[in-house]
């Protein structure tokens, strides 16, 4: 197999109710003027990769067959499941936000030649690929000595951790809180904060995670499992002043215990007069993610100065306009190695990465556990 045609990997939800993982053979279209071929060489599986990966399908029935190169995953999707799956039924999708690779051939634009041979981070889906035929725009040239693995992240988390942080300053914040903050986002986030001269709220779901933390440097750690939870978080935003908030987790009830910790260090603050219908200051939280998948649920004590929306990437990328954002992906750039540096656990091909045991482990989603797909691993 040459350049000519390569393995992806691809999802497919059957309206039979079942999850189909597999490798199929692509052809490598041939690169349009402003085009580059990228041999993809690292790509990784970030929490918004494997909600596309397996759906709603229950890990638990997953079920392994095919062959030793082209091995094929099922998995049973639930009824409830399958109403949120609706609009990708019997659509065999391919996988992977970002990656990173080499330039291995180019249209005609002096653009796509100058990339010819060049190590770039990409972005623009199906990075689960051993070839890529991108537009010169999704494409960032990586400074001389940094290899794929390292330029593989370039996008979803330091481009979200920065948008966090500019999201504060537009609206009008000056210190804000993260939750599920021992991730590799969240980590980058501190660097950012520390960096930035910017107070950060952290709040993990363990002490192992406080730990992490506070080794990277992390001032204000809060632990949800602690009894004194609601206390510690309002000392931290007392001493803060935070009033924005990112949440992975959307589910369940932390949303907007954020909310009212907001409301009752602002009134701890003496800053404030009393009014019956809350404090003036405008709270806020955006959910970003979904690591508990139950209802938002929201008890009311702060009063009607507060919003609660989501918040993802592209959109905010779009909104901010191209000179902002190519500010921000300089910056990334500029620091790879540094603040914006990732670090993975294991690095699989793509065969690797269709193993069950593999597979259970992204699910799992835990915290320090970072996954690489190499396509070109096995060539």
């Amino acid at each position: 197999m040459g350049v000519e045609t390569g393995l992806q990997l691809r999802t497919l939800i059957k309206r039979s109710g079942e999850l189909e993982l597999s490798l199929v053979d692509v052809p490598t279209p041939e690169p349009g003027p402003d085009e580059v071929v990228v041999r993809i060489e690292a790509a990784p599986i970030n929490p918004s990769d494997l909600g596309l990966l397996v759906g709603a399908a229950d890990l638990s029935t997953m079920q392994a067959s095919g062959t030793k190169d082209r091995p094929v995953i099922t998995a049973k999707v639930p009824e409830a499941g399958m109403r949120a799956m609706a609009a990708r039924v019997d659509e065999s999708m391919p996988i992977g936000n970002e990656g990173a690779g080499v330039v291995v051939k180019t249209g005609s634009s002096d653009a796509a030649k100058a990339l010819m041979g060049r190590t770039v981070a990409a972005i623009g889906g199906a990075m689960y690929s051993q070839y890529r035929c991108l537009k010169v725009s999704e494409c960032l040239p990586l400074p001389a000595g940094t290899t794929p693995a390292e330029g593989a992240s370039c996008f979803v988390n330091p481009l979200t951790s920065l948008g966090m942080t500019e999201t504060m300053r537009r609206e009008g914040h000056t210190a804000l809180v993260h939750t599920a903050a021992a991730s590799n986002l969240g980590q980058m986030l501190n660097k950012i904060c520390l960096k930035d001269g910017i107070a950060l709220v952290n709040i993990v779901r363990s002490a192992a995670q406080a730990e992490i933390l506070r080794g990277l440097g992390a001032k204000y750690v809060v632990d949800s499992t602690s009894p004194t939870f609601m206390d510690d978080l309002i000392a931290a935003l007392v001493e803060t002043g935070a009033t924005i908030a990112f949440d992975a987790i959307g589910g369940g009830k932390l949303a907007g215990q954020i909310l009212n910790a907001m409301e009752a260090a602002i009134n701890k603050s003496g800053k404030h007069p009393y009014s019956r219908y809350g404090s003036n200051v405008h709270k806020q939280v955006y959910i970003y993610g979904g690591l508990d998948t139950r209802p938002t649920e929201i008890t009311r004590g702060f009063g009607m100065t507060w919003s609660v929306g989501g918040w993802l990437l592209f959109p905010f990328l779009m909104k901010i306009g191209k000179a902002d954002t190519e500010r921000l992906r300089q910056r990334v750039v500029d620091e790879l190695k540094t603040t914006f540096a990732s670090h993975y656990t294991k690095v699989v091909s793509l065969t690797e990465a269709l193993d069950p045991a593999n597979l259970a482990a992204y699910a799992k989603r835990a915290t320090g556990e970072k996954f690489l797909i190499d396509p070109n691993k096995d060539k």
